[in-house]
């Protein structure tokens, strides 16, 4: 498979770890391993001291996996199979499409959601949101409109990256009523879990309610431990999941022994980890609406009610791309334009999982302020 350079993390690559301020970064500050240890039990101390560094089994420890299966309210231990999630999304899209299958996506969307389905030649339909009175909206009428005879993949995620909408509960619950009807599968990237704000409630996950949903959650952005490169897939289509696991074979066959200890310990004291997140977010989106409410003439700005990101749209007379190009240069802050998302260029996402937001801002205002004054 010759397949298509995956925009975001390209640019990522060249930016992540010599910029000196990443604004637009989705995950939270990476949590110190002392801080996952010191939360063990006595037996996951245990586990941890005594670890031998060999293989592990390819559908995740059966005590990762019961750690996993607390967080699900119909998923049996035998439903799970861990993973690194970008390692899931790559065997799924291969087992559940064929060349000539139709699929439909959300706009603008994780490139590696769709583009694999592209790389298997298949077709693809994006749902389109609709930004107006300061949100973005994905109307599942419109999504019912793209559905055809060759449809055999929905993909979704909520909370959703970039925009950080999530929908409503009775338009969720539509959203499965659709897939339902045409007995189409629903792919539900769930990797910004639990990343809900105050006001608004969480969606249960897409596996506990659809008898043909699959979920995917892992540790990079609910619990701050993206370096742990651990995912899962959930399911109660077990034939499905047999065929990840045969699948898993060819690429990482099990998962790193100390990661599965490590992501057992957060799972296990999830709020250790989802509380200092969000006080985090909620902040920084505070910070940001404020650093808005300054420079409304350059950027519209819709506040998330979920997830880490936010997608605002710039206001001026050049690309989205241009303006973070000449931002890093001379700021040192990466930001990340809407190109690297193929929707347009007049967008860029905002992350507000980073500490250093404050000192962020004030280098970008007086960026703005000597180049974009109103």
């Amino acid at each position: 498979m010759n397949i298509k350079d995956f925009a975001v993390e390209r640019y990522f690559a060249r930016y992540e770890f010599t910029a000196k301020y990443m604004l637009s970064s989705s995950d939270c500050d990476g949590y110190p391993m002392s801080y996952v240890l010191d939360l063990a039990s006595d037996n996951e101390k245990t586990s941890w001291d005594t670890l031998k560094l060999g293989y592990t089994e390819t559908l995740g420890s059966p005590t990762l996996r019961k750690a996993i299966k607390q967080h699900y309210k119909t998923i049996d231990l035998d439903d799970i199979v861990v993973s690194s999630p970008g390692e899931a999304n790559f065997i799924l899209m291969n087992i559940l499409l064929s060349k000539g299958d139709h699929i439909i996506c959300m706009s603008p969307m994780y490139q590696s959601l769709y583009q694999i389905a592209k790389e298997l030649e298949c077709s693809v339909s994006f749902w389109k949101p609709s930004e107006e009175k300061n949100k973005w909206y994905y109307n599942p009428a419109d999504l019912k409109k793209l559905i055809q005879a060759n449809t055999k993949l929905i993909i979704v995620n909520f909370p959703h990256n970039p925009t950080g909408f999530s929908p409503e509960v009775n338009d969720y619950l539509q959203i499965i009523d659709i897939a339902r009807h045409h007995g189409i599968p629903i792919f539900s990237d769930e990797m910004y879990r639990f990343l809900t704000h105050a006001e608004h409630s969480d969606l249960p996950p897409m596996c506990d309610l659809y008898e043909n949903g699959i979920s995917l959650w892992g540790t990079a952005k609910t619990f701050g431990l993206a370096g742990l490169r651990l995912g899962w897939l959930t399911s109660k289509n077990k034939e499905f999941l047999k065929k990840v696991e045969s699948f898993k074979d060819y690429l990482s066959i099990c998962n790193s022994a100390t990661s599965e200890i490590l992501a057992t310990i957060a799972l296990n004291n999830i709020d250790k980890f989802v509380k200092p997140n969000i006080k985090k977010i909620q902040s920084n989106i505070a910070l940001f609406s404020e650093f808005h409410k300054r420079n409304n003439h350059l950027f519209d700005f819709h506040k998330a009610k979920s997830g880490s990101t936010a997608f605002i749209k710039l206001k001026i007379n050049e690309t989205s791309y241009q303006f973070a190009e000449k931002l890093v240069k001379e700021t040192g802050i990466m930001l990340l334009p809407s190109e690297t998302f193929e929707y347009g260029t007049s967008h860029a996402r905002i992350g507000f999982g980073r500490a250093n937001m404050p000192e962020m801002l004030d280098v970008f205002q007086k960026y703005i302020t000597k180049h974009y004054s109103s």
